[in-house]
């Protein structure tokens, strides 16, 4: 047990660390990247629309920050190994991944294609297992454990109307990030994912202007839309030292919008 005298608060300083954001050129995942920096860490910036992160670069290296933008289609697996390697290769060896690209098909069951479900699992499902397995790799032949932060939703736990599919690949997302982290436990690399509620971002800003979208707004608890930076805390927490004792774990931020 701790002497009073050497209790201290927590600091989330990530100096020294390589962190890699997938789905990085837009909304949640450009937040986590610019956080991830501000904490210190080395940041691989990921995505498909190169120009948005030679954007994002320049914002984290104004602020003092190091970014490497790397591009990358979770839907092939040769991108996602090339990728693993072009980070470590650059930056050093991998400590944090933050497995957020995701993709959402807005569909009523009886609508849904062959090929819409097909897109969703394989981004939102193959995508982050094989980028996980990617990283998991990297951490083990390592040998000094890591961080892998997998972005679920609420919805992996919750019914959203009309969101059938977007639920479901979400659902095994939370079952993989449980799975992996008895899996790696004993590898020193905690897996847990986030499940944030509706949180406005440029995707869906549109909709929460509507009527509908504030009719939807007003069935929630506090009747308001989270932001980016709401989430910030559990990244923090779950990417650093001091999510140490926490693994195979769904955190559920949403304001209470699933109550």
């Amino acid at each position: 047990m701790a002497d009073a005298t050497e209790i201290r608060l927590p600091s989330y300083d990530l100096t020294g660390k390589v962190a890699l954001v997938t789905g990085a050129t837009s909304g949640l995942g450009r937040r986590f990247s610019l956080i991830l920096a501000k904490a210190g860490a080395r940041v691989a910036i990921t995505g498909r629309r190169v120009e948005r992160l030679e954007t994002l670069k320049a914002e984290i290296e104004a602020m003092g920050g190091t970014a490497f933008p790397i591009a990358l289609d979770v839907t092939d697996t040769k991108s996602i190994k090339d990728c693993v390697d072009a980070t470590e290769k650059a930056l050093g060896p991998l400590d944090i991944l933050v497995n957020n690209a995701g993709m959402n098909v807005q569909a009523l069951p009886a609508d849904v294609t062959p090929e819409g479900f097909d897109t969703m699992f394989d981004t939102n499902v193959r995508g982050a297992f094989f980028m996980a397995q990617a990283a998991g790799r990297s951490m083990i032949a390592r040998g000094q454990g890591g961080r892998i932060i997998n972005i679920a939703s609420i919805g992996a736990q919750s019914v959203l109307p009309g969101l059938t599919i977007y639920c479901m690949t979400k659902a095994a997302v939370a079952m993989m990030t449980r799975s992996l982290g008895k899996e790696w436990a004993r590898h020193q690399i905690n897996v847990n994912a986030m499940c944030p509620g509706f949180i406005e971002t440029e995707l869906n800003s549109e909709w929460f202007s509507t009527e509908g979208g504030q009719k939807q707004v007003k069935s929630w608890p506090r009747r308001r839309l989270g932001v980016e930076e709401d989430l910030d805390g559990t990244l923090l927490l779950l990417a650093s030292d001091h999510g140490r004792f926490i693994t195979g774990a769904l955190f559920t931020v949403d304001d209470g919008q699933s109550l």
